[in-house]
């Protein structure tokens, strides 16, 4: 098969689809793997390590989207890019669609197999393609929320550890999974105060046990959402529902009821954020101040550490694309289940039920179209 693995140019993306060793086993596979030119350099992955690895490097993404069989790459592509692509391309990427009506039909008029890491499950039901960047991005939201509660920065001044005499920063966390867990773990290790609240109490039990009870863990209501946000100094929305937009659990009220310079993070933006003032930022202009907060919504915070990021992602991501590429598509997702899971587009037509409820679009199973 042939691989194509063009740049990324959404806004401050350093991340690449593959790293050399990825490159290495499809080569070793028998497959043709080709990187653009520099594609790595955002990861301090040199042209050389490629080539070494049994790449040939291409001048142009048009070259790649043209003669490639499947694109892997690590976000969901801008429009540019999908006016590249050519029937039939297997696309093997983050997506996010749900939210993205545009690219949705984009794809679909070029009748891309959209394959989307976020919804690929293993046979337990987890979402192992998501699960590294929710590690990742959890990990950083606690650390960018309490770099921009900074006064300089239009926060309240506050130090998230508090000092002797001085009691620590209040941070919420709204949400229990992958990425919530990641920000307790850095916001309690930076001596915060930290209150997590999930609509599952399975979930708070587990982080009552992780923590030894030092993290308050709260029912995910309007209730108490309203009551949190309101002594908050930092709000991190780590809601998710799988391919589907995210819901807006913290209204607009409750952002305006925040102390002035409170600082609130949506992880979730990515599927559109999960609160009324949430409009999705970049790495060039992170942030917006609406109800006297500050929001930092960037929707690809794992492209700022790339180099850490890549290696992880791809960790999980190649061995499915060892697995598309030596089978082809259709007999991949006949033995593998999870990863048909991850059809959101083929043939023309949404084949993730989450994506077409969340557009009001027409659902095809996969099955039926192949």
């Amino acid at each position: 098969m042939k691989i194509g693995v063009p740049t990324e140019i959404k806004d401050h993306e350093y991340r690449v689809g593959l790293v050399p060793a990825g490159v290495r086993a499809l080569c070793d596979d028998g497959h043709d793997v080709r990187v653009q030119r520099g594609a790595g350099e955002g990861s301090s992955i040199a042209d050389d390590e490629y080539l070494v690895a049994g790449a040939t490097l291409v001048d142009d993404p048009e070259t790649i989207y043209a003669e490639s069989d499947m694109v892997i790459k690590v976000k969901e592509p801008l429009m540019p890019e999908v006016a590249m692509m050519r029937e039939g391309l297997m696309l093997f990427t983050y997506l996010h669609l749900a939210p993205l009506t545009d690219l949705t039909q984009g794809l679909l008029e070029r009748k891309v197999t959209g394959i989307a890491y976020e919804t690929i499950t293993d046979p337990t039901g987890g979402l192992p393609l998501l699960k590294p960047m929710s590690e990742v991005a959890g990990r950083m939201a606690a650390l960018v929320g309490a770099y921009y509660l900074q006064r300089p920065l239009g926060g309240r001044g506050i130090l998230l550890s508090g000092v002797p005499g001085v009691p620590p920063g209040d941070v919420i966390i709204v949400g229990g999974g992958i990425v919530g867990l990641n920000c307790t773990k850095v916001a309690h290790g930076l001596g915060a105060r930290v209150t997590v609240l999930d609509t599952n109490v399975e979930r708070l039990r587990l982080f009552d046990d992780l923590f030894h009870g030092s993290v308050t863990t709260l029912a995910s209501n309007h209730h108490n959402l309203a009551a949190a946000t309101a002594r908050a100094d930092l709000v991190i929305g780590a809601v998710l529902l799988p391919g589907r937009s995210a819901p807006h659990v913290i209204s607009r009220q409750m952002i305006e009821t925040m102390k002035p310079g409170s600082v609130f993070v949506d992880v979730a933006v990515d599927q559109g954020g999960c609160a009324e003032t949430t409009r999705a930022t970049t790495h060039s202009d992170p942030v917006y101040e609406e109800g006297g907060v500050v929001h930092y919504c960037v929707s690809n915070m794992p492209g700022a550490v790339p180099r850490t990021s890549t290696f992880a992602l791809n960790n999980v991501t190649v061995p499915y694309a060892l697995q598309l590429a030596k089978l082809g598509f259709e007999a991949a997702c006949a033995e593998n289940p999870g990863l048909a899971e991850g059809v959101n587009t083929h043939a023309g037509s949404i084949t993730y039920r989450a994506v077409a409820e969340s557009q009001g679009a027409e659902f095809k199973r996969l099955e039926d179209l192949l």
